[in-house]
C-alpha cells in the first residue's frame, strides 16, 4: 500500500518532470554543433576551421542576441569554463558559422569546444562540448616514403603490403594517416579499418593527393600488431580502354601509397610508424581490378593470415620507393563513400545449370556480394551487371557500353569474375569498383545451382546525410521525387558524376544544373568544396576548364567547354553561399570566377557567345546554342559582379556590372523581338531560359511568360526541352503566374515526362525521353534531367533562400497551391534548422502550415486578392505589388487561406 508521503514524493517527481519536459520543448540549447560542416572531425588541416552551430526548441519568436565559443585542449577543464585555447568572450551577433581565430593550430592535437547562446530574453544557454581533431598542419608534418611494388602500370594482380611491429607499452591513442596513389583498404591485426570504400576520393592526382584519418585505437593491442595494405588501380591506373583515353592520362602509374601510423602511449611519448622498404609486398587474390569495368578475384591465391601478426612473410620482397604523384597532400574531410544498403533480390531466374539472373527491386549504383558453398575449387563464375533484360531473360548491355574499347575478351564490362578456392563457404564483393545495376546475370564455368542467398546487392555512394522530404496526394510524382534523389545519390562519388556505369565522369553541366536538387535533398557542401577544388586544379592557364571534373584522360577540352557546361564554376559556389551561407568557397573561387569570364569576354568581345554544348538531348526543338551558351554568360558575370560587391572589390564589382549590362543588351537585341515577344525561335527553352536567368526586361516579362505557356499548350502540357530547358521550364512558369501549367507538366504520365519513366517502372531517372533510342546510347541512371527535384520545393513548396540573409536565415515563402493536388508536404533542414512548407485542400480552402526554424525568419508571399486567417497574430503584413507580404518570426504558423 502506498503511504500519503510516497504519494507526495511521486506527485513532486512528476511535476518536476513536467516541468523539465515543458523546458526542454522551449529550451534555446545550441545543438548540431559541426566543424568544417562535419560532427567532431578527425584530422583536419586548416588553420581557421569553420564552427557552427543551431538552436533548438520550438517557441514563437526564438533567436539568439550573441554567443561566446570556447575552446580547450582539456575537455573537463572546458566543462568547468577554463579555455586555454580561444574565447571569444560574448559577442553580439546572430551568427551561427564562425571561423576559428584563435591561436595556431597544432598538428595531431584534440580540441573541445563548445558554444554559449543568449537568446531574446537574454537567458543563456551552453551546448554539449564537441570535438575536433588536427592531422598534419604542414607538409612537413609527414614522415617515410611513397612506396610500391616493382612492376610497371601494366601488370594486373593488386598488390599487398605489410608490416608487422611491437608494443611494450600501453597504448593511449593510435590514428593513420594513409593516402595513395589509386585506391586502399587498410587493415589492422587481420580487420579492414572503418567503413569507407574507394578511398581516397578521385582528384588530378599530379596536382592534389587526398589522405585520411583513421581512428585504430581499439584495434591495436599491446604486444605485436601487424599492418597491412591492399592497393588498387582506381582512376590513377586506369587498365581498360574506353572513348574516354582514361588510359592515356599523364599521371598514370602503379598505384603507390604513403602511411603514417601515429600511436600515443599512456605515458603520453609517441612512436610513428612509416612506410618505407622494410614494409613487404606480395601479390593479392585481386588478380585484376578497373574502376571502369570490373574486378577479378582468384580465391585459390588467399594468403591466409597475411595481416595478422606471426606471419612468415620471408617470401615476400620488400617494398620500393617512389615518386610522390604530387607534393600537395590534403586532408579528406568529406562525407566518404559508404555501403548504404543491403537489397535482396526480388526474382531468381535459373535459366540452366550454369546460368542465373538475380533481378533486385530498384536500379542502384554498388556491387554485389557474392556468396557459395562447395564449389568445385577452379568453378569461374562471371557476374555481369546490368540495367535492363533482354525479352530472352538474359541481361542487357547494349544501353551502357557503346563507350567502352576492349582490346581483348580479359575485361568484359561491368562484369565481376571469382574463381573459387573450394571451400565450403566462399565470399567475394569488390573492393575497388562499383557499377550501375538493376539485374545480374551469373554464369559458371560448371553446372552450379545458385540460390536467393548467394547474392546481395550494395548500394554505394558518398553518405550525404538527407535534409529534405517531399510528399504529395499524388503516388506517381513521390516516385518521381524518390527517383530524383536515387539518381542524385547513385552519382555521387567524391564528386557528381552522370552515370554510375558507362562513363562516372564528372560533368559540369549535369552537375551545375542539378545543384539545387542535391542541396535541398542532401547537406551535399563537403562534396561540392572538394569538387571545386577540382575545378582548380584542372582550370587552364589561359582560363579554361574541362568538360569533365577531374579529367582522367586526353579528353575534355575539345568541345562543351563554354559557359552553359562549365558555368559550374561560379554557380555552385553561389549556391553553396545561398543554401549555407558560407561565402568561403565564393572566396576561394572568385580568382577562378574571374579568370573563366575572362576568358569568354576575350574570346567573344561583341557579350554574345556560341561556345557551347546547347541544349542537350532535346525532346525534339532545337534551341539557339548563341542564346543557351550567351545565357549562362551573362549568369556567370552577374554572379561576379555579386562576389565582388560581397568580397569589397569595388572596382571588380563596377568592371564586371558593366560587363553584365552589355552581355544583357547585346543578348536581347540579338535575340529578342519585341513585336512577337519572342527569343530567338520560341522553343520552351529560349523562352524560358531567359526568364528564368534575369535577361528578359521588366516590362517584356509578362508578355514572354504568357507566350511561354502559349507553347506548352502546344504540345499539351508536355516538355519539349534538353538538359538546359529542363532546368528553367517549370521554374519560369511558376515564378511567372503559371504555376497550375508548371504542375501539368512535371506530372504528366506519358511520353514524353518524368511520370511516364514511372510508370514504365523506372526507380531512377533517365538518360533520354524515349525508353527506347535507337542507338541503345542511353543511361537509365542519369541525374541529367533532375531539377524536378529541387523545383518541388521551389515551385510548389515556395521554399527559397535569400542572397541578401543567405542560408536561410531569411526564408523566401513563395508557395504555389498548384491545380491536381489535394497536398503537398516539403521540409527541408536548413543551416538554422527545419523549415516546413506543407498545404492541403480543405473544401474551397488552403490549410497552410509553416515552420520557420529558430534564429531565423520568413517572408511569405500571397496573392493580394487571396483572404486569410492565422493562428498568431505576431504577424506582420505589407503590400508589394500583385502579392500581400506577411513577414514571419520563428515558429509554427497555421493559416487558413481563401483563394482569390
Amino acid at each position: 500500500m502506498i503511504t500519503q508521503n510516497q504519494k507526495n514524493t511521486i506527485t513532486t517527481y512528476l511535476f518536476f518532470l513536467f516541468l523539465l519536459m515543458s523546458f526542454a520543448g522551449h529550451s534555446q540549447t545550441p545543438v548540431n554543433l559541426k566543424c568544417e560542416h562535419l560532427v567532431n572531425p578527425l584530422g583536419i588541416d586548416v588553420q581557421e576551421p569553420r564552427l557552427s552551430w543551431q538552436l533548438s526548441g520550438n517557441k514563437n519568436n526564438v533567436y539568439q542576441t550573441a554567443y561566446q565559443i570556447e575552446i580547450a585542449t582539456d575537455s573537463i577543464a572546458l566543462s568547468k569554463g577554463k579555455t586555454t585555447i580561444w574565447n571569444t568572450g560574448k559577442v553580439i551577433s546572430s551568427d551561427i558559422l564562425i571561423s576559428y581565430k584563435g591561436e595556431f593550430l597544432k598538428s595531431f592535437t584534440t580540441y573541445f569546444w563548445r558554444v554559449k547562446v543568449w537568446d531574446q530574453n537574454d537567458k543563456t544557454q551552453i551546448s554539449k562540448i564537441q570535438r575536433f581533431e588536427t592531422a598534419m598542419m604542414q607538409s612537413s608534418d609527414w614522415k617515410g616514403s611513397w612506396i610500391s611494388d616493382s612492376h610497371d602500370i601494366n601488370y594486373k594482380p593488386a598488390p599487398y603490403f605489410r608490416k608487422e611491429i611491437s608494443t611494450a607499452k600501453t597504448i593511449k591513442s593510435a590514428r593513420v594517416y594513409v593516402t595513395a596513389g589509386g585506391l586502399y583498404e587498410f587493415y589492422v591485426n587481420g580487420k579492414k579499418v572503418g567503413n569507407r570504400m574507394l578511398d581516397p576520393m578521385f582528384t588530378k592526382f599530379d596536382s592534389r593527393n587526398l589522405y585520411a584519418t583513421l581512428d585504430i585505437t581499439s584495434q591495436l593491442q599491446k604486444g605485436k600488431n601487424a599492418f597491412g595494405i591492399l592497393l588498387g588501380n582506381g582512376w590513377y591506373n586506369h587498365q581498360s580502354t574506353a572513348v574516354w583515353k582514361f588510359d592515356k592520362t599523364i599521371w598514370r602509374n602503379r598505384p603507390r601509397c604513403l602511411v603514417n601510423i601515429r600511436i600515443t602511449y599512456s605515458d603520453n611519448t609517441t612512436e610513428t610508424i612509416v612506410t618505407d622498404e622494410t614494409w613487404k609486398t606480395a601479390d593479392s587474390t585481386v588478380i585484376f581490378n578497373s574502376i571502369y569495368t570490373g574486378e577479378h578475384y582468384d580465391a585459390r591465391k588467399e594468403i591466409s593470415n597475411w595481416n595478422k601478426p606471426d606471419f612468415d612473410d620471408s617470401n615476400w620482397k620488400k617494398s620500393t620507393i617512389v615518386k610522390a604523384p604530387s607534393s600537395n597532400l590534403v586532408s579528406q574531410q568529406l562525407h566518404p563513400i559508404q555501403i548504404t544498403a543491403q537489397l535482396k533480390p526480388t526474382k531468381i531466374n535459373r535459366v540452366n545449370d550454369t546460368l542465373t539472373v538475380f533481378s533486385f527491386p530498384r536500379n542502384i549504383a554498388g556491387t554485389v556480394r557474392f556468396s557459395i558453398k562447395n564449389a568445385a575449387s577452379g568453378t569461374i563464375f562471371r557476374i555481369k551487371h546490368a540495367e535492363r533484360l533482354y525479352q530472352n531473360g538474359m541481361v542487357d548491355l547494349s544501353n551502357i557500353d557503346l563507350h567502352y574499347r576492349p582490346t581483348d575478351n580479359s575485361d568484359p564490362f561491368q562484369t565481376d569474375i571469382f574463381i573459387a578456392k573450394g571451400n565450403a563457404d566462399e565470399s567475394f564483393s569488390p573492393k575497388f569498383n562499383y557499377k550501375g545495376f538493376q539485374f545480374v546475370e551469373v554464369t559458371s564455368s560448371k553446372p552450379f545451382k545458385l540460390n536467393e542467398d548467394c547474392l546481395l546487392a550494395l548500394e554505394m555512394h558518398s553518405d550525404v546525410p538527407s535534409v529534405g522530404k517531399i510528399k504529395t496526394s499524388n503516388e506517381v510524382f513521390n516516385k518521381i521525387w524518390e527517383a530524383t534523389n536515387s539518381s542524385y545519390l547513385a552519382n555521387l562519388f567524391g564528386y557528381p558524376t552522370d552515370c554510375p556505369q558507362r562513363e562516372k565522369n564528372g560533368w559540369t553541366g549535369d552537375a551545375q544544373t542539378n545543384v539545387e536538387t542535391g542541396l535541398y535533398n542532401f547537406d551535399g557542401i563537403t562534396i561540392y568544396e572538394k569538387w571545386l577544388a577540382d575545378h582548380q586544379d584542372e582550370q587552364q592557364p589561359d582560363g579554361g576548364i574541362s568538360n569533365i571534373v577531374p579529367n582522367p584522360g586526353a579528353f575534355g577540352y575539345e568541345f562543351a567547354t563554354g559557359p552553359d557546361w562549365t558555368s559550374s564554376i561560379a554557380i555552385i559556389p553561389w549556391k553553396i553561399y545561398e543554401f549555407y551561407g558560407d561565402s568561403s568557397l565564393l572566396n576561394k573561387m572568385y580568382p577562378n570566377i574571374k579568370k573563366y569570364v575572362d576568358l569568354i569576354d576575350k574570346k567573344y568581345p561583341t557579350g554574345i557567345t556560341d561556345w557551347g554544348l546547347g541544349d542537350w538531348v532535346p525532346v525534339k526543338s532545337q534551341s539557339s546554342k548563341p542564346l543557351t551558351s550567351t545565357m549562362y554568360y551573362y549568369a556567370d558575370a552577374l554572379i561576379l559582379v555579386k562576389t565582388a560587391k560581397l568580397l569589397g572589390k569595388t572596382s571588380d564589382a563596377e568592371k564586371y556590372f558593366k560587363l553584365a549590362a552589355k552581355i544583357k543588351t547585346a543578348f536581347n537585341q540579338q535575340f529578342f523581338n519585341p513585336s512577337t515577344n519572342l527569343y530567338a525561335s520560341g522553343t520552351q527553352t529560349e523562352l524560358s531560359g531567359p526568364l528564368y536567368w534575369g535577361l528578359v526586361p521588366d516590362e517584356f516579362k509578362q508578355k514572354v511568360a504568357d507566350n511561354l505557356y502559349k507553347k506548352v499548350q502546344e504540345t499539351n502540357f508536355h516538355l519539349d526541352v534538353g538538359l538546359l530547358g529542363t532546368k528553367s521550364l517549370l521554374n519560369a512558369l511558376s515564378e511567372n503566374g503559371y504555376a497550375d501549367a508548371a504542375y501539368k507538366i512535371a506530372s504528366q504520365e506519358d511520353f514524353p515526362s518524368w511520370g511516364y519513366w514511372i510508370k514504365n517502372g523506372a526507380t531512377t531517372l533517365y538518360e533520354n525521353w524515349p525508353l527506347h533510342v535507337e542507338k541503345n546510347d542511353a543511361s537509365l541512371n542519369h541525374i541529367m534531367f533532375g531539377e524536378i527535384g529541387a523545383w518541388m520545393y521551389k515551385g510548389l513548396g515556395g521554399i527559397f533562400p535569400d542572397e541578401n540573409a543567405p542560408g536561410f536565415k531569411h526564408i523566401i515563402l513563395k508557395p504555389n497551391f498548384a491545380n491536381g493536388l489535394d497536398f503537398f508536404e516539403s521540409e527541408h533542414i536548413s543551416p538554422y534548422g527545419k523549415i516546413v512548407s506543407n498545404w492541403k485542400r480543405e473544401n474551397k480552402n488552403i490549410l497552410y502550415k509553416v515552420v520557420v526554424p529558430p534564429n531565423s525568419n520568413a517572408s511569405f508571399y500571397l496573392g493580394k486578392n487571396s483572404t486569410f486567417t492565422c493562428n498568431s497574430k505576431d504577424i506582420n503584413v505589407t503590400n508589394e505589388g500583385i502579392y500581400k507580404v506577411i513577414q514571419l518570426k520563428s515558429g509554427s504558423y497555421s493559416f487558413k487561406i481563401t483563394e482569390e
